[in-house]
Protein backbone atom coordinates (compact mmCIF):
# COMPACT_ATOMS: atom_id res chain seq x y z
CA UNK A 1 0.00 0.00 0.00
CA UNK A 2 1.31 3.26 -0.69
CA UNK A 3 2.07 5.69 2.44
CA UNK A 4 0.96 8.85 1.33
CA UNK A 5 0.02 10.72 4.93
CA UNK A 6 2.33 13.02 4.79
CA UNK A 7 1.32 14.59 1.22
CA UNK A 8 -2.66 14.24 2.59
CA UNK A 9 -2.24 16.04 5.55
CA UNK A 10 0.00 18.94 4.07
CA UNK A 11 -2.88 19.23 1.80
CA UNK A 12 -5.25 19.16 4.40
CA UNK A 13 -3.61 21.80 6.48
CA UNK A 14 -3.60 23.83 3.36
CA UNK A 15 -7.72 23.41 2.87
CA UNK A 16 -7.21 21.97 -0.39
CA UNK A 17 -10.08 20.14 -0.74
CA UNK A 18 -9.54 18.81 -4.27
CA UNK A 19 -6.08 17.50 -3.83
CA UNK A 20 -7.40 15.86 -0.59
CA UNK A 21 -10.05 13.82 -2.48
CA UNK A 22 -7.94 13.06 -5.46
CA UNK A 23 -5.47 11.24 -3.14
CA UNK A 24 -8.55 9.45 -1.16
CA UNK A 25 -9.29 8.40 -4.33
CA UNK A 26 -6.00 6.99 -5.30
CA UNK A 27 -6.05 4.84 -2.07
CA UNK A 28 -9.29 3.50 -2.55
CA UNK A 29 -7.94 2.71 -6.19
CA UNK A 30 -5.55 1.19 -4.19
CA UNK A 31 -7.22 -1.04 -2.38
CA UNK A 32 -7.22 0.30 1.25
CA UNK A 33 -9.57 -1.13 3.89
CA UNK A 34 -12.00 1.52 4.77
CA UNK A 35 -11.70 1.49 8.28
CA UNK A 36 -7.84 1.32 7.63
CA UNK A 37 -8.68 5.21 5.69
CA UNK A 38 -10.48 5.82 8.68
CA UNK A 39 -8.02 5.30 11.33
CA UNK A 40 -5.04 5.89 9.60
CA UNK A 41 -5.64 8.95 7.74
CA UNK A 42 -9.05 10.86 8.71
CA UNK A 43 -8.99 9.85 12.55
CA UNK A 44 -5.09 10.73 12.11
CA UNK A 45 -5.10 14.05 10.78
CA UNK A 46 -7.83 15.16 12.60
CA UNK A 47 -6.17 14.29 16.00
CA UNK A 48 -2.90 16.66 14.25
CA UNK A 49 -4.96 19.35 13.47
CA UNK A 50 -6.72 19.38 17.18
CA UNK A 51 -3.10 19.59 18.68
CA UNK A 52 -2.12 22.18 16.09
CA UNK A 53 -5.36 24.35 17.20
CA UNK A 54 -4.68 23.69 21.13
CA UNK A 55 -0.66 24.79 20.17
CA UNK A 56 -2.54 27.96 18.86
CA UNK A 57 -0.16 27.04 15.42
CA UNK A 58 -3.75 26.76 13.77
CA UNK A 59 -6.70 29.16 13.71
CA UNK A 60 -10.40 27.77 14.98
CA UNK A 61 -11.04 28.72 10.99
CA UNK A 62 -8.50 26.28 9.94
CA UNK A 63 -9.62 23.61 12.28
CA UNK A 64 -13.39 23.91 11.00
CA UNK A 65 -12.40 23.89 7.14
CA UNK A 66 -9.89 20.56 7.81
CA UNK A 67 -12.89 18.95 10.05
CA UNK A 68 -15.04 19.88 6.73
CA UNK A 69 -13.10 18.58 4.38
CA UNK A 70 -13.06 15.25 6.25
CA UNK A 71 -16.34 14.95 5.92
CA UNK A 72 -16.61 15.78 2.50
CA UNK A 73 -14.32 13.04 1.87
CA UNK A 74 -16.45 10.17 3.93
CA UNK A 75 -18.72 9.51 0.86
CA UNK A 76 -15.75 8.38 -1.15
CA UNK A 77 -15.86 5.16 0.53
CA UNK A 78 -19.47 4.58 0.01
CA UNK A 79 -19.92 2.28 -3.07
CA UNK A 80 -17.09 -0.11 -1.05
CA UNK A 81 -18.91 0.64 2.58
CA UNK A 82 -22.63 -0.15 1.69
CA UNK A 83 -21.96 -3.06 -0.70
CA UNK A 84 -21.69 -5.05 2.10
CA UNK A 85 -24.35 -7.94 2.57
CA UNK A 86 -26.17 -7.29 5.22
CA UNK A 87 -26.94 -9.13 8.07
CA UNK A 88 -30.45 -8.35 10.30
CA UNK A 89 -28.62 -6.12 13.14
CA UNK A 90 -29.29 -2.80 13.37
CA UNK A 91 -27.39 0.11 15.69
CA UNK A 92 -28.75 4.04 16.35
CA UNK A 93 -25.57 6.11 16.68
CA UNK A 94 -25.78 9.19 18.36
CA UNK A 95 -23.78 12.10 19.25
CA UNK A 96 -25.27 13.61 22.91
CA UNK A 97 -26.94 17.20 23.35
CA UNK A 98 -24.88 19.80 23.07
CA UNK A 99 -21.81 17.92 21.13
CA UNK A 100 -21.41 19.15 18.00
CA UNK A 101 -18.27 17.32 16.80
CA UNK A 102 -20.14 14.66 14.56
CA UNK A 103 -17.39 12.89 12.68
CA UNK A 104 -16.54 10.38 15.31
CA UNK A 105 -19.96 9.48 15.44
CA UNK A 106 -20.10 9.75 11.63
CA UNK A 107 -17.33 6.71 11.50
CA UNK A 108 -18.88 4.61 14.20
CA UNK A 109 -22.07 4.54 12.09
CA UNK A 110 -20.01 4.05 9.00
CA UNK A 111 -18.32 0.86 11.04
CA UNK A 112 -21.66 -0.99 11.80
CA UNK A 113 -22.55 -0.67 7.62
CA UNK A 114 -19.27 -1.80 6.84
CA UNK A 115 -19.98 -5.06 8.93
CA UNK A 116 -23.29 -5.27 7.35
CA UNK A 117 -25.48 -3.22 10.07
CA UNK A 118 -28.65 -0.99 9.60
CA UNK A 119 -26.80 2.24 10.94
CA UNK A 120 -29.25 5.18 11.87
CA UNK A 121 -27.13 8.56 12.47
CA UNK A 122 -28.26 11.21 13.84
CA UNK A 123 -25.68 13.79 14.02
CA UNK A 124 -24.78 16.25 16.23
CA UNK A 125 -26.64 17.52 18.58
CA UNK A 126 -29.18 15.21 19.53
CA UNK A 127 -31.30 15.79 22.56
CA UNK A 128 -32.58 12.98 24.29
CA UNK A 129 -36.16 12.63 23.98
CA UNK A 130 -35.59 12.30 20.11
CA UNK A 131 -32.80 9.57 20.89
CA UNK A 132 -35.25 8.03 22.81
CA UNK A 133 -38.25 8.24 20.32
CA UNK A 134 -35.47 7.20 17.31
CA UNK A 135 -34.59 3.95 19.60
CA UNK A 136 -38.55 3.34 20.50
CA UNK A 137 -39.65 3.22 17.06
CA UNK A 138 -36.43 1.20 15.47
CA UNK A 139 -35.42 -1.44 18.06
CA UNK A 140 -31.95 -1.42 17.25
CA UNK A 141 -29.79 -4.07 18.75
CA UNK A 142 -26.77 -1.48 19.78
CA UNK A 143 -26.72 2.26 20.72
CA UNK A 144 -24.13 3.86 19.95
CA UNK A 145 -22.57 7.42 21.77
CA UNK A 146 -20.22 9.51 21.02
CA UNK A 147 -18.39 12.43 22.45
CA UNK A 148 -15.50 14.50 21.71
CA UNK A 149 -16.04 17.63 23.80
CA UNK A 150 -15.21 16.70 27.88
CA UNK A 151 -17.36 19.17 28.86
CA UNK A 152 -20.25 17.44 27.38
CA UNK A 153 -19.92 14.13 29.90
CA UNK A 154 -22.79 15.45 31.81
CA UNK A 155 -25.33 15.28 29.02
CA UNK A 156 -23.81 11.97 27.83
CA UNK A 157 -24.28 10.10 31.50
CA UNK A 158 -27.91 11.67 31.36
CA UNK A 159 -28.50 10.03 28.25
CA UNK A 160 -26.90 6.58 29.00
CA UNK A 161 -29.11 7.08 32.23
CA UNK A 162 -32.48 7.95 30.07
CA UNK A 163 -31.46 4.77 27.56
CA UNK A 164 -31.28 2.54 30.81
CA UNK A 165 -33.90 3.41 32.35
CA UNK A 166 -36.30 2.93 29.25
CA UNK A 167 -33.83 0.19 27.68
CA UNK A 168 -33.07 -1.83 30.44
CA UNK A 169 -31.45 -4.85 28.06
CA UNK A 170 -30.06 -2.72 25.16
CA UNK A 171 -26.40 -2.41 25.11
CA UNK A 172 -25.04 1.21 24.91
CA UNK A 173 -21.42 1.43 23.07
CA UNK A 174 -19.49 4.60 24.21
CA UNK A 175 -16.45 6.22 22.46
CA UNK A 176 -14.96 9.24 21.07
CA UNK A 177 -11.54 11.66 22.20
CA UNK A 178 -12.99 13.05 25.05
CA UNK A 179 -12.29 10.00 27.02
CA UNK A 180 -8.67 10.89 27.00
CA UNK A 181 -9.32 13.12 29.59
CA UNK A 182 -10.71 10.08 31.75
CA UNK A 183 -14.60 9.58 33.05
CA UNK A 184 -13.69 5.94 32.25
CA UNK A 185 -15.40 4.62 35.51
CA UNK A 186 -18.32 6.53 35.42
CA UNK A 187 -19.11 5.67 32.49
CA UNK A 188 -18.36 2.07 32.80
CA UNK A 189 -20.25 2.11 36.14
CA UNK A 190 -23.51 2.12 34.29
CA UNK A 191 -25.83 -0.34 33.68
CA UNK A 192 -25.37 -1.64 29.90
CA UNK A 193 -22.49 0.65 28.97
CA UNK A 194 -19.10 -0.41 27.70
CA UNK A 195 -16.56 2.11 26.84
CA UNK A 196 -14.44 1.90 23.71
CA UNK A 197 -10.86 2.94 22.95
CA UNK A 198 -10.90 3.25 19.26
CA UNK A 199 -12.74 2.05 15.94
CA UNK A 200 -11.02 -1.19 15.93
CA UNK A 201 -12.25 -1.86 19.98
CA UNK A 202 -15.40 -1.35 18.14
CA UNK A 203 -14.75 -3.84 15.09
CA UNK A 204 -13.71 -6.75 17.79
CA UNK A 205 -17.07 -5.52 19.99
CA UNK A 206 -19.30 -6.14 16.98
CA UNK A 207 -17.92 -9.35 16.00
CA UNK A 208 -18.01 -10.73 19.79
CA UNK A 209 -21.57 -9.56 20.20
CA UNK A 210 -22.44 -11.27 16.68
CA UNK A 211 -21.03 -14.29 17.77
CA UNK A 212 -23.55 -15.49 20.21
CA UNK A 213 -26.97 -13.35 18.73
CA UNK A 214 -26.28 -15.21 15.58
CA UNK A 215 -29.17 -17.21 13.91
Amino acid sequence: MIEIYPDYLHALLAGDQDQCRRMVRTLIENGIPVHTLYTDYFQRSLYQVGELWEGNRISVADEHLATAITESLMPETYPVLFGADHIGRSAVVSCVANEYHQIGGKMVADTFEMHGWNSYFLGANTPVADLLALVAAKKPDVVALSLTVFFGLGHLLDAISALGEAFPALPVWVGGQAFRWGAHEQVSALPNAALLGSLAELETRIAAWEAPHAG
